[in-house]
């Protein structure tokens, strides 16, 4: 099974996902390896997904549960994975995490300390400045600012079973 995250930085995607995973693949983990081997930052474009894909599909086909947190903001990069979980025969769960509370998301963005040595978080500023498209097709929604981390975990999770009742 194959669960993407997408949804803007700050929105709580990694609070979640974490909790989750069976193989966690996050994005800005790799793409932060891939600027410290020396490719210059702005050249890193999509090699962060293709890798975290290529790595999706390994761990699929060995029977793991793989959870991507990215922020997916495109209908290319949404797919990348659905492609993915298609040639490795995966269920596909999409999950878009959002917080329309505009302070909270913000104090959030503000507040964060970056986990992962060398990357630089975006500034609020920058969050408002991507170009993040609507969905094309349905996907659970979770709002971040009403729901905790856990109660994340537990609606994914009943999504999880419906797929496994299915």
């Amino acid at each position: 099974m194959l669960i993407v995250f997408g949804g803007l930085p700050g929105t709580g995607k990694t609070a979640i996902s974490r909790a989750l995973a069976a193989a966690h693949l996050r994005i800005d983990v790799i793409e932060q390896a891939i600027r410290d081997s020396g490719v210059p930052a702005d050249a890193v474009g999509a090699s962060g997904y293709a890798v975290a894909q290529a790595l999706a599909g390994a761990n699929l086909a060995d029977g793991r549960i793989v959870v991507a947190d990215c922020v997916n903001p495109n209908t290319a990069s949404r797919e990348g994975w659905r492609d993915m979980a298609g040639r490795a025969g995966a269920r596909l769960i999409e999950v878009e995490v959002v917080c329309p509370d505009r302070e909270e998301h913000r104090r959030r963005v503000e507040g964060r300390v970056s986990d992962i040595p060398g990357l630089v978080l975006p500034s609020w500023e920058a969050i408002l400045r991507l170009d993040y498209e609507s969905w094309d097709r349905p996907c659970l929604v979770i709002d971040s600012a009403t729901s905790s981390p856990s109660q994340a975990v537990v609606a994914v999770l009943g999504i999880v079973a419906q797929d496994r009742l299915a």
